[in-house]
């Protein structure tokens, strides 16, 4: 199997994902009676995926980043102001 990551992605998330996928689509179904159906299943997916897998397009980008970044700073210093502008009782 191989997983391209971008150079900012943990690997460990993308095979985490990779197992939640497996998971949920070749486990899940809990309807096997030996271990054997359960390599087969798991083979077939394998060959599967790796057929029709696309590296992943990653949309959030840098500037994505530092715009998220930018919004977090505001709203804490937005909500900083208002605690220390409110009256103590």
């Amino acid at each position: 199997m191989l997983v391209h990551t971008p150079v900012h992605a943990s690997w460990l998330n993308q095979v985490e994902i990779y197992f939640s996928v497996v998971q949920r689509k070749v486990v899940a179904p809990n309807d096997f009676t030996t271990l054997t159906q359960v390599g087969d299943r798991l083979r077939a997916f394998e060959d599967r995926y790796n057929a029709t897998a696309q590296p992943f397009q990653w949309k959030f980008t840098t500037s994505d980043l530092d715009d998220l970044l930018a919004r977090l700073d505001r709203h804490t210093t937005d909500h900083q102001e208002e605690s220390s502008a409110r009256p103590t009782a």
